[in-house]
């Protein structure tokens, strides 16, 4: 399964995130709405969610997740004297 990039993911978290609140502080404001929704449609697409709130919540994990898989050699190596 082709999987998506994760700076980008992580880069639509931090987009929802950010329209989230604007949201907030301006709910009858469309064009934010729009935006907002937007965003969580191309989250639900990339992360195979039904709902906006699935789709962040699966994002998340993989972000976190491919960061730590990309820490381990490191943090291996170190603990057998390497680099």
């Amino acid at each position: 399964m082709l999987m998506p990039d994760t700076s980008v993911v992580a880069r639509l978290i931090a987009r929802y995130r950010a329209q989230e609140h604007r949201l907030l502080d301006a709910p009858h404001d469309e064009r934010a709405r729009r935006r907002f929704e937007d965003t969580a449609y191309t989250l639900c697409v990339l992360m195979c969610e039904r709902t906006a709130r699935d789709a962040v919540l699966a994002a998340e994990h993989y972000v976190h997740r491919r960061i730590r898989a990309a820490a381990q050699p490191v943090a291996a190596r170190r603990a057998a004297g390497g680099c």
